[in-house]
């Protein structure tokens, strides 16, 4: 008897074991539900916005049917702002994120990611009369971001620490602000710039300097080798298929840059 409260916990440990086992693989789970829940872009023209039908948008929204199209599965687009894709991934509200989402080291060490699908440059962009060639130029300036992007957390680090960085909620916000002359610099994506400019003809914002070169990758959850391997094998066909590039021309008007196209990894 003596032995009998030692085995039970060592039976319980094995049982929770075995539970936690079989709620780690997210691809089995999503095969068996025939549903793929993707974070998706709703504010951020051309990658995701809402057209004249109330419907999404955009290269990653295209992304993202395309996935789930070839993994046999049904997709449940579900809109985000930058600030809280990855917590939408980590609460388990999506399965992926497919939202402009960068590779940097902080972010790898929460999540994972798979190879790349699309470029995108991060720029400081602004109206032509503001001298700006490099963030050294930045020193007493204002310049918008939306909040938890990559021009966030790029400029915080770059910029002079006399650089005011205003963090909008959102792009719609960023680029309000932009329209409406609150500020007259915005970190964002040379793509997001160049339709900025559809929305200010008469004060289009010109390219300043480039902060990083940059691309597109899915983001999950770590732990799920089999749903990464997965979705590495869908983006490898859809290159080699032409079906990638085929997106990007699409929403971008440039192909997918050659080194992004033979690289599957």
């Amino acid at each position: 008897m003596k032995f009998a409260k030692p085995v039970l916990a060592a039976s319980f440990g094995l049982l929770s074991m075995i539970a936690i086992n079989a709620h780690a693989d997210a691809l089995a789970d999503i095969q068996k539900s025939g549903v793929l829940k993707i974070a998706v872009p709703q504010d951020f023209a051309p990658f995701g916005s809402v057209n004249a039908d109330l419907q999404l948008q955009g290269l990653d929204i295209d992304v993202a049917k395309l996935i789930a199209q070839k993994m046999g599965v049904k997709v449940q687009l579900v809109p985000v702002a930058s600030a809280n894709r990855i917590a939408y991934l980590q609460t388990h509200k999506a399965d992926l994120v497919i939202s402009t989402l960068g590779k940097n080291a902080e972010r790898e060490k929460v999540i994972d990611f798979s190879q790349a699908y699309a470029p995108y440059n991060n720029s400081v962009f602004g109206v032509a009369s503001v001298k700006v060639a490099n963030a050294a130029d930045l020193a007493g300036k204002t310049v918008g971001v939306a909040r938890g992007t990559f021009q966030d957390i790029q400029l915080t680090d770059t910029a002079p620490k006399s650089t005011t960085i205003k963090r909008y909620e959102d792009n719609n916000a960023m680029i309000s602000a932009y329209v409406s002359g609150q500020v007259q610099l915005v970190g964002t994506g040379d793509f997001v710039a160049y339709a900025l400019g559809e929305k200010a003809p008469d004060n289009k914002p010109v390219l300043k300097y480039i902060i990083n070169e940059s691309s597109c990758s899915v983001g999950l959850n770590k732990g799920e080798p089999a749903l990464l391997a997965k979705v590495n094998e869908v983006i490898t066909a859809a290159k080699k298929s032409g079906e990638i590039n085929g997106i990007v021309k699409k929403w971008l008007n440039v192909p997918l840059p050659q080194k992004m196209a033979t690289t599957f990894q």
